[in-house]
């Protein structure tokens, strides 16, 4: 059987740069190689952009148990480096806001990840570019397993999507609690998928 697009599937994975260096997984022997602990089974629907593009075109015509190795340009993975996203900032609006920046660590500025390339002369430089931009990486992957039911195909596109891991399944309708704010492109994204309903209830036990 041949997985195509709008199937889901779990997949199992290691993506390493073309240095060889490990840069993300879910096999957990190669995860102890990076020093993380906490590998999950990550399932995704095939053409969605649950994964990153490359892997995501990879995905199709493939099957059920085989492994895989693909190599991904930077234009189908996180994207070519972009020389005006590194920037100038003064050094004193950092101290303003009680932040010393550190040559090499990462910061997060207005929502966005930003590398600190330099700080010298009363000034930082800034790069906002992906710590992976502009690298042909490589997957070996494997699909163990085709999706089919709902509950579970639910559960994968609310957790990616809106970070959400309770619901109900009522009918033709999943219905997830009140508080919860789903952007209106993200829902009918959802509703086009699952070909569901998606509403907000008060779930809070009575």
């Amino acid at each position: 059987m041949k997985i195509g697009k709008g199937d889901f599937v779990e997949l199992e994975f290691v993506g390493k740069t073309s240095a060889g260096e490990i840069f993300d997984t879910n096999i957990e022997e190669e995860a102890k190689k990076i020093r993380v602990k906490d590998v999950k089974p990550l399932i995704v629907c095939v053409g969605e952009g649950m994964v990153i593009r490359g892997l995501d075109k990879a995905l199709e015509g493939k099957e059920i148990g085989k492994e895989y190795v693909v190599e991904i340009k930077p234009e189908d993975a996180f994207g070519k480096r972009r020389s005006e996203l590194v920037k100038i900032f003064p050094l004193s609006a950092f101290r303003e806001r009680g932040i010393m920046p550190r040559q090499g660590e990462t910061l997060i500025l207005d929502d966005l990840l930003a590398r600190v390339v330099s700080v010298s002369a009363g000034r930082v430089i800034l790069d906002f570019n992906h710590p992976l931009a502009g690298k042909t990486l490589t997957y070996k992957f494997k699909i163990k397993r085709k999706i089919s039911e709902i509950e579970e195909k639910t559960r994968a596109l609310l957790s990616y999507f809106l970070g959400v891991s309770k619901f109900r399944i009522d009918g033709k309708k999943v219905v997830i609690d009140s508080s919860i704010k789903i952007p209106p492109v993200t829902k009918k994204k959802i509703e086009r998928i699952l070909n569901m309903k998606l509403e907000t209830k008060s779930m809070e036990k009575k």
